[in-house]
């Protein structure tokens, strides 16, 4: 049997197709006869409506995109878990799409996009932000996630991750380490670079040296350094790690080299992944409620798609918090993993 058609559920109703559409788009004034025979029709046909003729009548596609430089890791997941569940709720659909840190792969995807979409989510860190918001038309709602985001006309949302890299570089300090070291995120990554120098700024408050080593923002490149700061002869006496993934591959390297966390060497991150909590000993980190943000994301381009594109740029900035666990507090180490957890809030 075919699939029943729009003419085939005005018939069964006795109605226009015309009133059948604007009972399926909840547009214009319909009786509520006229209402319950379409709905009776449109079960008992099981009738689903065709979703590019109904794009032609709303204009929408009840679809957003959202373009992320990789749909790998801990951290994107959450991202993702944000935005679906906020989408889900308002009946939206996403497609994600990756740009593999590639401006041209970027490029593809937004052009990809268009037509397909309602609005855009972008967070592209290893982009210049004014080059990508200049090849986008100016009548698709977009939303950046990026840390230059704010020199661009945009709206946006953006990590305050220097002011993070600091606090987090002020407490190994305020824990009476010396020899802080930090593994940096990728060069030309923004938000890696802002790490790099919050870190580099609460050092040099302090009057200490600065020891830099390379990461790439995943457990291997973690490491690796872990391993070089293990093999160092003046060893550090902490490490801050650009991001958690880092941070859980020194933590390793450490332990494989016989050092104890936090006794001889305290390790922070920054994100706060879900697995930051679990590892033993647990990673202090600076806190992103990173499915959180990924939500606020997605209603905050709802909101701009709803304004019809026109709404006032607006640059939200999210403040990463502080939360002090096993791997750098030596005050838990002699509790169990449980213990230590509820103590430092989990």
């Amino acid at each position: 049997m075919r699939p029943a058609t729009i003419k085939d559920v005005a018939a069964r109703a006795g109605v226009s197709v015309a009133s059948v559409s604007r009972v399926l788009n909840e547009q214009g004034v319909v009786g509520d006869d006229t209402r319950g025979r379409v709905m009776e029709a449109v079960e008992a046909l099981s009738y689903v409506p065709h979703s590019g003729a109904r794009s032609l009548i709303t204009r929408r596609t009840d679809t957003v995109g959202v373009i992320l430089p990789d749909l790998f890791g801990e951290f994107f997941s959450e991202l993702i878990r944000g935005m679906d569940r906020a989408a889900r709720e308002r009946r939206l659909h996403l497609i994600v799409s990756s740009s593999h840190d590639d401006a041209q792969e970027a490029s593809f995807a937004i052009k990809s996009m268009r037509g397909r979409v309602d609005g855009l989510i972008i967070l592209s860190p290893h982009l210049d932000a004014a080059a990508l918001a200049a090849s986008m038309p100016r009548s698709l709602p977009v939303l950046l996630m990026n840390g230059g985001a704010r020199d661009v006309q945009r709206p946006s949302i953006t990590v305050d991750n220097h002011g993070g890299a600091e606090a987090m570089t002020r407490h190994l300090l305020e824990q009476g380490r010396r020899r802080v070291a930090h593994v940096a995120g990728p060069r030309g990554n923004l938000e890696a670079e802002a790490r790099r120098a919050g870190y580099l700024a609460a050092m040099a408050e302090a009057g200490i040296e600065p020891v830099v080593l390379d990461g790439d923002f995943d457990q291997a490149s973690g490491y690796r350094a872990g391993s070089a700061v293990a093999a160092m002869d003046i060893r550090p006496d902490a490490v801050f790690a650009g991001n958690d993934m880092m941070a859980l591959g020194v933590l390793l390297a450490l332990q494989e080299a016989g050092l104890r966390c936090p006794e001889d060497v305290s390790v922070g991150g920054f994100d706060d992944v879900p697995i930051a909590s679990l590892v033993r000993p647990a990673l202090t980190t600076m806190r992103i409620d990173i499915a959180g943000t990924g939500r606020r994301a997605l209603e905050r381009l709802v909101s701009i798609i709803g304004d019809a594109g026109e709404t006032s740029p607006a640059h939200e900035i999210v403040r990463p918090q502080l939360v002090v666990r096993e791997s750098s507090s030596s005050s838990n180490s002699g509790k169990s993993g449980l213990e230590a957890a509820l103590a430092q809030g989990g």
